[in-house]
């Protein structure tokens, strides 16, 4: 994943690129929305052929990754709907251009290289979706899970310079590392769930300690039974 220092940069360009959004009174929902039209219209361009062409709209739709959390903080509109519906047209945008990718390598140009490029899109598209499917099912589970070689930026990144190269060999390079590292990402991320689970103690290991403090005791008493009983009996004794 990029380091703290390049997002710190990323996030300082994005508010002051998000000012002028901000006069025209545009939501961090309308540049979710926006992004993901970007990407499709970046889709429909690498479909056709134009692959530099579609590589600068792919380019310009991921600044929206960033202006719509500018935007949010910005206008102090920093929603709990915000943030999932912002990760949810991410895989859509993110889907649509890898569908982009195997319609241009369906042309009617029928090769080794597009017959593999088909393979090796549709495992990116596969292995991306279950990076961020591992964050999400982590987080729901109450843990963190942001680790990984792969994450999302630098997916579209990679993408984005095999696209610009222009060449069906270069992207047919790409796709591939796209595909090996997003589904090393992938395992990366069910690993390090259950390394943090495995540290934890077993629920049901905790079931059994709670109930085994709340059993009777070996006389089939109540421990707070058996001590009142004993009071019982040492008062009876002094009378």
């Amino acid at each position: 994943m990029f380091g703290p220092r390049i997002q710190q940069y990323a996030r300082r360009i994005a508010e002051m690129v998000v000012a002028p959004l901000v006069a025209i009174g545009m939501t961090p929902n309308m540049a979710t929305i926006l992004g993901l039209l970007l990407n499709g219209v970046a889709a429909a361009v690498i479909a056709s052929g134009n692959l530099r062409v579609g590589g600068g709209l792919l380019l310009f739709a991921g600044l929206f990754d960033m202006v719509d959390g500018a935007l949010a903080r910005k206008r102090n509109m920093k929603t709990t709907f915000g943030a999932f519906f912002d990760s949810t047209l991410d895989r859509y945008s993110e889907g649509l251009v890898l569908l982009g990718v195997i319609l241009f390598a369906l042309s009617p140009v029928a090769s080794a290289q597009r017959t593999w490029l088909i393979a090796l899109a549709y495992i990116a598209a596969l292995s991306s979706l279950i990076v961020s499917y591992a964050r999400a099912r982590a987080e729901g589970l109450g843990l963190e899970c942001k680790s990984g070689l792969m994450a999302r930026p630098e997916r579209v990144l990679l993408l984005t310079v095999g696209l610009l190269i222009g060449s069906v060999t270069s992207l047919l390079w790409v796709i591939g590392i796209l595909a090996v590292t997003s589904t090393f990402t992938a395992i990366q991320r069910i690993v390090a769930v259950w390394r943090t689970l495995a540290r934890k103690p077993r629920l049901g290991e905790q079931d059994q300690t709670r109930a085994a403090s709340e059993m009777p005791g070996a006389n089939g008493t109540r421990p707070d039974a058996t001590r009142e009983f004993g009071r019982r009996t040492t008062g009876s004794a002094s009378h």
